[in-house]
């Protein structure tokens, strides 16, 4: 129980900044951007092949920022230049992202066994708690700048934004760029712990990353950006426990975890609001009871 509790830590860990680019484009820019499916692919095949041909692990893993942040400029040239719908960029960015994946492992996958990694000789809880952080507090700081400011208006009000002056085309191709670098260095850690890039590895992982943002606003909000960021590092680490917690139940199958993963965001989303609802009907109880109670205690304005 407990090794399978640390393990899925380790991968809430990993897989927090895939959750991070995917809260940038989904929350911020209000981007509905699908690359995230390929880019994740495409960080692991870098962060593998350029391992195996003799790259420093660390290297590799800016390396594969870097492809990640070139496949999502490809997706915001699409969307802000090309003119085509944010979901159709991104779908068509993840088809082209399949074949440029399988382009750069060469095979349908690539093994890390007996090479050297990112994790050699170290913690990996250790490490990702470390890494994690320091890209969790850097985009607070982002945030906190004028290309961040400039961000988060864009995806509040482009229109607003652009009667100023602001070129939303150029905010907009970074932010999604900087979400999909985030995407590709998680998919390149994962290779590296996992130890080994395959070209369907990717699949599905922006409902994973949309699960992470959901359940954690949910649980710990997000009226902030640093505690917005934070509720998306711990909803990763919460999906993943609640992830390993499931496999365990017996007639649960591992086929059946894409449908866990669906329910734990439909309960995330319907759990809130419903909240919200009855808070609602319990507030507009309170003020029909006090103007009821109003109402009986003035005077009737009957004669003397």
């Amino acid at each position: 129980m407990l090794t399978s509790l640390t393990g899925a830590v380790e991968s809430g860990l990993l897989y927090a900044l895939m959750a991070l680019g995917v809260f940038i484009t989904f929350r911020i820019l209000d981007f509905p951007d699908l690359t995230v499916d390929g880019s994740f692919t495409t960080g692991a095949a870098i962060g593998a092949v350029m391992t195996v041909n003799g790259t420093a692990p660390w290297i590799a893993v800016l390396c594969a920022f870097a492809g990640g942040a070139l496949a999502g400029t490809c997706t915001g040239l699409l969307h802000t230049k090309g003119k085509i719908n944010g979901l159709l960029a991104g779908i068509i960015m993840m088809i082209a992202l399949y074949s440029i994946n399988l382009r750069i492992l060469g095979k349908p996958n690539v093994s890390l066994r007996n090479m050297d990694n990112f994790f050699n000789n170290v913690s990996v809880m250790i490490v990702m708690i470390v890494i994690a952080v320091a890209v969790k507090l850097l985009i607070d700081l982002f945030f906190k700048t004028d290309i961040g400011l400039s961000l988060r208006a864009t995806g509040d009000n482009a229109r607003m934004i652009r009667s100023f002056g602001a070129n939303t085309d150029v905010t907009t191709i970074f932010g999604v760029a900087l979400s999909n670098a985030l995407v590709a260095t998680s998919g390149a850690l994962v290779a590296h712990y996992q130890k080994f890039a395959d070209n369907n590895m990717g699949i599905g992982m922006i409902v994973i990353g949309l699960a992470s943002v959901i359940i954690g606003e949910a649980i710990f909000g997000a009226r902030t950006i640093f505690r917005a960021t934070l509720a998306v590092v711990l909803g990763s680490l919460v999906y993943r426990i609640i992830y390993a917690l499931a496999l365990r139940i017996e007639w649960l199958e591992a086929s059946d975890m894409k449908l866990i993963t669906a329910v734990i965001i439909i309960f995330a989303l319907v759990v809130p609001s419903t909240r919200r609802l009855i808070k609602q009907k319990n507030i507009a109880r309170k003020r029909t009871a006090e103007m009821l109670a109003s109402l009986g205690k003035a005077p009737s304005g009957g004669g003397r």
